[in-house]
């Protein structure tokens, strides 16, 4: 019961300052969860179609990979299916390639949507916190002026306390904050890495298909 009304009593002397850090912590961590499911399973359907494709694109059966990277909300699958279309029209690399960067450029942005708003809270939450302990430190000097010089010191001390509980809140708040969103920008990074090494894989193994047909045909002319 002590460490609960400890609790109340740091919250209620932070004063009015504390709501608007209480209500961007409460923004921050709906968008960190979110932007966590999201990543995971981004992370998960990618491999998964990947993985169903990839021996498909090996043996050549691209009618096969398009119509199931088409139908997948896989990011990947955007990808694959942008080459694959493109290679109905073009066959050099570099146009292909420019087809799948095409949905690289579509896909990026959604990994790492709202993930900066993280970012921005700590250091909102920072600067707030440190404004309620100006405002505090200047109430509190401004009360003691007119009492008896024996009580200055522990009334002073009192409210230079209080003033503090902002900034202490404010830096609780924003180092994890900063942790979540490293986190969160490493993790959509590595996706992205992910999709550029597949679509590396996916011109390899179209050009070396290519090369391939053409020797054949070489050789039964």
């Amino acid at each position: 019961m002590n460490t609960f009304n400890t609790v109340v009593k740091f919250f209620v002397d932070c004063g009015p300052f504390l709501y608007p850090s209480l209500l961007m912590m409460a923004m921050g961590v709906a968008i960190a969860v979110e932007r966590f499911l999201f990543l995971n399973r981004a992370r998960a359907d990618n491999r998964k179609l990947w993985d169903q494709v990839l021996p498909l694109l090996q043996s050549g059966r691209f009618k096969e990979v398009h119509t199931m990277a088409s139908g997948s909300d896989a990011a990947i699958g955007k990808i694959v299916a942008n080459g694959l279309t493109r290679m109905q029209s073009a066959r050099r690399r570099e146009d292909i390639d420019n087809a799948m960067e095409e949905g690289m450029m579509e896909i990026v942005p959604r990994l790492e949507k709202r993930t900066h708003y993280i970012a921005t809270f700590a250091n909102t939450i920072t600067l707030v916190g440190l404004l309620g302990t100006i405002i505090g430190l200047i109430k509190g000097f401004t009360a003691v002026a007119a009492v008896n010089p024996a009580e200055k010191a522990e009334m002073l001390s009192a409210s230079i306390s209080i003033a503090m509980n902002n900034t202490a809140f404010a830096l609780m708040v924003a180092i994890p904050f900063l942790l979540i969103h490293a986190f969160l920008q490493a993790r959509a990074s590595e996706i992205v890495d992910s999709l550029e090494a597949a679509k590396i894989t996916f011109l390899n193994l179209v050009q070396r298909l290519a090369g391939d047909n053409l020797t054949t045909r070489e050789q039964r002319a």
